[in-house]
C-alpha cells in the first residue's frame, strides 16, 4: 500500500519507521525542509508544504497525520471526503466539537480512522489486557494512574503552550492517554469531575490536570497528568476484587516497563507476586501500525478509534470548563 505523512516531526518521523512494506509516497510539512528531510530516506517519495496536493493523489491507500493539534481534524476530514483511511495522532483534534461529525462522515463514506492512542501497544499494557480477560483480577474496582515530566528550558515557548495551536495543556497531551487507558479497562465514564490548573509554567495553558472519573457502576479512575513532575514518572494501577495491577515505566526516560500482578490468595495477607520487565526497544508504535493495516486488509473497524478520541475529548472539555479554561472559544 501507498501512504503519506503529514507533519514530519518526531512523531511523523516515528511513524515513517513502523510502515512495514508499505510504500512512502509523499511526505508533507508547512516547514518544507523537514519534509525534504525525511522524504530523501525513502526511494521515489517527494515532498511538500500543501496536504491537500498528497491526498487527491489517486495512488494513496492511506494517511498519516502527525501534525499540532489545530490541524487534525481539519485534514482528518479532508482525508475522509478524500476517501482514503487515516491515522491519526491523539487528541484528533483540540476540542470535542471538532470532533463531533466525522465519525458519522467516515462511516458515510466507509473510511477507517485510527487514533493513536499507542500507549495501548506497550508490552506491559497488552499483557495487563491479557490477565483482566482472562478474569483472573474478579469485578474490577477502581483504577489510580499519574503521568507526567519536567518540560525544559523554553517549553512554555513551545506550540504546546499556545491553546490556538494545541487546545489545551498537560490534560490534553499525556492526559488523554490516562483517560484513554482507564475507559479501554473500565468502560464509559458517566460522571466526571477534576480540575486543571497552571502552578509552574508562564503559560496560558494548564500544567497539571487532575481527574475523578466514575463508571454507571460507580468504578473509580483517579489520574494525575503534569509537567511540573520534574522526574519523569509513569504509574498505572488497576484493582480488582482478587488483586492489583501495576504498570510502571515506559521505557527510555520514564524507566523500564514493568508489570507487577499482585494475586490475592485465600488467607489474604502478603499477595502472590508475579513481574514481566520489559528492557527492550518499545515496539507499540510497530505493533500498532500493524494492527492498523491489518484492519485496511480486513475492513475492520479500529479498536482505538474517533469514537475513543470523542470519548476522551469530553472528558478533557468537561474538566476545562469546571477549571475556568475556554479554549474552544
Amino acid at each position: 500500500m501507498n501512504t503519506v505523512i503529514i507533519g514530519c516531526g518526531l512523531i511523523g518521523q516515528k511513524r515513517a519507521k513502523t510502515l512495514q512494506g508499505c510504500h512512502l509516497i509523499a511526505c508533507v510539512d508547512t516547514e518544507i525542509r523537514r519534509a525534504e528531510q525525511l522524504a530523501k530516506n525513502h526511494d521515489g517519495c517527494i515532498a511538500l508544504a500543501d496536504w491537500r496536493q498528497a491526498i487527491e493523489r489517486k495512488d494513496v491507500s492511506f494517511v498519516i497525520i502527525a501534525t499540532t493539534h489545530n490541524m487534525l481534524a481539519n485534514i482528518v476530514r479532508g482525508c475522509i471526503e478524500a476517501g482514503k483511511h487515516v491515522l491519526v495522532e491523539k487528541p484528533a483534534a483540540r476540542h470535542v466539537n471538532e470532533l463531533k461529525d466525522l465519525c458519522a462522515l467516515a462511516n458515510e463514506k466507509k473510511v477507517l480512522v485510527r487514533v493513536g492512542f499507542n500507549h495501548r501497544y506497550h508490552r506491559a499494557f497488552q499483557k495487563a489486557r491479557e490477565v483482566v480477560d482472562s478474569g483472573a483480577l474478579g469485578p474490577l474496582m477502581f483504577l489510580r494512574a499519574r503521568y507526567g515530566h519536567g518540560g525544559r528550558i523554553g517549553y512554555d515557548k513551545e506550540w504546546r503552550a499556545n491553546p490556538q495551536l494545541s487546545g489545551g495543556g498537560e490534560l490534553i497531551d499525556q492526559g488523554v492517554h490516562l483517560i484513554d487507558l482507564s475507559r479501554w479497562f473500565l468502560g464509559d465514564f458517566t460522571e466526571v469531575d477534576g480540575f486543571a490548573r497552571t502552578y509552574f509554567w508562564n503559560m496560558p495553558v494548564d500544567d497539571n490536570g487532575f481527574m475523578l472519573l466514575k463508571t454507571a457502576k460507580k468504578q473509580a479512575a483517579f489520574l494525575h497528568a503534569s509537567c511540573t513532575e520534574w522526574k519523569n514518572t509513569f504509574s498505572w494501577e488497576l484493582y480488582g476484587r482478587d488483586g492489583k495491577l501495576q504498570v510502571d515505566g515506559l521505557g527510555g526516560s520514564y524507566g523500564v516497563e514493568r508489570l507487577t500482578w499482585y494475586k490475592m490468595l485465600p488467607q489474604m495477607g502478603p499477595p502472590e507476586t508475579t513481574s514481566w520487565e520489559y528492557p527492550t526497544e518499545d515496539n507499540s508504535w510497530a505493533v500498532e501500525m500493524a494492527e492498523f493495516l491489518e484492519d485496511i486488509r480486513l475492513a475492520r473497524q479500529p479498536a482505538a478509534g474517533l469514537t475513543d478520541a470523542l470519548r476522551a475529548m469530553e472528558v478533557v472539555d468537561t474538566i476545562y470548563r469546571k477549571s475556568g479554561y475556554d479554549y474552544s472559544a
